[in-house]
């Protein structure tokens, strides 16, 4: 079993409070996700912010026109340092995604590491190769740029808690 790894980490523009707020909100998710992977949260959620054990439901087009449904569950969560999603039903052998955030002079240094697993051996390993993990980073990418602009306006407001 190959596990893939991607990090990325972000300087945002703003106060660890207000990052975590919008992070641990997941109808936030829609605002970061490329338009044409058609993501939807299928049930309304009781809460507007993460917790440990919380099921999230959605569909997903990770090919173009193909919805895909992907069950994640929040599986720790230290306020507002990171948390962790990890894929129970979804189109991955396996997909865990750690979100860390952490002040520095800038605003927040925000550091996602994904680590996953294509199903059906030497065929999902071909596939990865040869388009998923370039999805994966294009997403990624789309992420950065539209975090860039969501904190944009924060610059000036940057506050350093004691």
């Amino acid at each position: 079993m190959k596990i893939y790894t991607i990090e990325r980490t972000q300087t945002l523009h703003t106060t660890i409070s207000k990052a975590w707020v919008f992070f641990s909100n997941p109808q936030n998710l829609c605002l970061i996700t490329p338009g044409y992977m058609n993501f939807k949260i299928l049930f309304r959620l009781a809460e507007d912010k993460i917790y440990t054990g919380q099921m999230i439901h959605y569909s997903i087009c990770v090919i173009p026109g193909l919805p895909v449904y992907w069950l994640t569950e929040i599986t720790r969560v230290r306020e507002p340092h990171y948390f962790v999603d990890e894929q129970r039903k979804g189109p991955y052998k396996l997909w865990q995604h750690q979100h860390h955030f952490k002040e520095v002079n800038d605003g927040v240094e925000m550091r996602d590491v994904v680590n996953y697993v294509i199903p059906f051996g030497f065929v999902g390993r071909l596939a990865n190769d040869l388009f998923v993990e370039k999805r994966v980073n294009a997403i990624f990418d789309y992420r950065f740029k539209a975090l860039e602009e969501f904190f944009k306006d924060d610059k000036t407001k940057i506050r350093k808690s004691a």
